[in-house]
């Protein structure tokens, strides 16, 4: 039998902190590099300059996108941000938290049939975390819900 899961304080946010710094990393460097050529290419003109800046901001945008994910609890439910779209869940909606072997992210089972993906908590690079902050959040679902439709380990 393991301890039961504590409680983190609310509101709290899951993010994948190492993922986000890679990608908004890269994003910076992306941008930089381009607009330096840019600017240092002689033959081009104003034009050509301005779509390279413009490509190297649309690169930045993106990854900037991608970084963005993430899951916010707190008293009232869970905000789910992922990469396109911001849903608003109330504790009673979500039924299960999943984070399977091979799942790419957390995955919310909700009252009416469907799953909503939580790419805020994903174990890409940092596994151990991503399965600490699933618990965590399967944790406060059960507390909030006032129902448990997870199952549990027997008591010895």
């Amino acid at each position: 039998m393991t301890d039961p899961t504590p409680l983190p304080a609310l509101p709290v946010t899951f993010r994948p902190g190492r993922t986000r710094v890679i990608l908004l990393t890269a994003g910076v460097v992306i941008f930089v590099v381009i607009s330096g050529v840019a600017l240092l290419l002689e033959q081009l003109g104003p034009g050509d300059r301005f779509t390279f800046i413009l490509t190297g901001a649309l690169c930045f945008w993106f990854l900037a996108r991608l970084a963005r994910v993430k899951v916010v609890a707190d008293e009232s439910g869970v905000t789910v941000v992922n990469i396109a779209r911001k849903r608003r869940l109330a504790w009673a909606e979500i039924l299960r938290v999943n984070l399977r072997p091979g799942d790419p992210w957390v995955f919310l089972d909700l009252s009416d049939g469907t799953s909503q993906p939580a790419l805020g908590i994903q174990p890409g690079i940092a596994r151990q975390r991503a399965i600490a902050d699933a618990k965590a959040l399967r944790a406060l679902t059960e507390a909030h819900s006032g129902s448990s439709a997870l199952p549990h380990e027997p008591k010895s």
